[in-house]
């Protein structure tokens, strides 16, 4: 028996790029930034892939510097360079749930945040959370 179970609470380093398929389903691709404990050292990044109904909210709220909380897993990306022929990778994480994290004032703002939802904390970071 496995688990493969990633909890994240980071700042959207982008906004999301959607794509729509003929199906009728969608994805949104973003980045997500989450900081370490030391203010010192350099955020870690995330490249995070969001289907369905959760794209939409993404598309619709998420903006660059929006606070999110995100439950996903991992999968490695495999294809190969049409250019160079070589085997390429890219970790991803697969959400399988997206929650807005900040507070109203965050979103008056203009920091993409739309309420405070429950399950991650929220509130607000303090200037040494901000990755940017």
């Amino acid at each position: 028996m496995g688990v493969n179970s990633i909890t994240l609470v980071g700042r959207a380093g982008r906004d999301p790029e959607v794509r729509y398929f003929e199906s009728g389903s969608m994805v949104a691709n973003l980045t997500l930034a989450v900081n370490r404990r030391s203010a010192n050292d350099e955020p870690d990044w995330f490249n995070l892939e969001v289907w369905g109904k959760q794209a939409q909210v993404a598309a619709d709220y998420v903006r660059k510097g929006s606070l999110v909380g995100i439950i996903g897993s991992f999968k490695l990306d495999r294809w190969t360079d049409r250019a160079s022929g070589e085997e390429r990778t890219k970790p991803v994480i697969r959400v399988d749930r997206l929650e807005l994290l900040g507070s109203k004032r965050d979103a008056e703002a203009g920091g993409g945040n739309y309420g405070n939802a429950g399950g991650f904390g929220g509130g607000e970071p303090s200037e040494e959370e901000v990755p940017f």
